[in-house]
């Protein structure tokens, strides 16, 4: 059994965070699955949206954290069974169908083929491990339809969000995109502001969870004081002098 799994913290949260479930249609076949943790005065929370592999709880990490300096977050389970077909942008639907048609061991072999493979780290490992078992608990229909939801020529076109503060977070060790995805994202958004990591491969959120806390929050900051705060007002002087001695120390480890 992997160590995450049976750690205190993931226990601790499992044991605090309660797992709600939202129907989001006419018929309960559209389920949604959160966590809601942090102050629930607070109208525009922090949102986490798990990869193709995962599920709501992967981001335990920063729900713990992040709530104790007073954000509220949202980490959500998407049931994207809803959009199959019609988001079909340049696939062909014969190309979607091709996900719905295979039993769930082929689909799940799909996805373990973007994992890290070869020597790593033991946290790496640790991270590895737990995400494969969170992808043993998805069924065939959300897999196939995750899949053919990231399959999807589309983005957010750039234009449309040329006043939202973005803020691309990366890896420089081996992940399952490509140079020339990153590269192309850079173009998209190219007054985005880059937060690096030495390392983190495909699941930074686990493995190197401080550096992506310290980011997000360095993120936040910017919103403190407006309408799209995440945090309780009363913990932003201690959040704040928290972040700069987080991002002190980050710079220094990276001279």
């Amino acid at each position: 059994m992997g160590e995450i799994k049976v750690s205190p913290d993931y226990n601790w949260f499992r044991s605090t965070v309660p797992l709600k479930k939202i129907i989001v249609d006419d018929d309960d076949s559209k389920i949604w699955s959160l966590y809601d943790a942090g102050p629930r005065s607070i109208r525009c929370p922090l949102i986490f949206l798990p990869p193709v592999s995962g599920t709501a709880d992967v981001f335990f990490r920063q729900i713990l954290a992040l709530t104790g300096w007073g954000y509220r977050v949202i980490a959500v389970s998407i049931i994207v069974s809803m959009i199959n077909f019609r988001f079909g942008v340049c696939a062909s639907v014969f190309d979607q169908l091709h996900f719905w048609l295979m039993p769930a061991f082929m689909l799940k072999k799909i996805v373990l083929g973007n994992f890290s493979s070869g020597p790593v780290d033991p946290v790496m490992a640790d991270a590895i491990d737990f995400m494969v078992d969170r992808l043993e608990s998805l069924g065939q229909s959300e897999l196939a339809s995750r899949l053919t939801l990231n399959c999807q020529n589309s983005y957010v076109e750039p234009h449309k969000i040329r006043d939202i503060p973005v803020t691309i977070m990366d890896v420089f060790d081996q992940s399952a995109l490509s140079t020339e995805a990153k590269e192309e994202m850079y173009k998209l958004y190219p007054n985005a502001q880059r937060a690096h990591l030495k390392s983190g491969s495909n699941f930074p959120y686990l493995c190197r969870s401080a550096e992506v806390n310290l980011y997000v929050q360095i993120h936040l900051l910017q919103f403190h004081g407006t309408k799209y705060a995440a945090i309780d007002p009363s913990m932003v002087s201690a959040e704040e002098l928290e972040v700069q001695k987080g991002n002190l120390s980050l710079s220094q480890e990276e001279q």
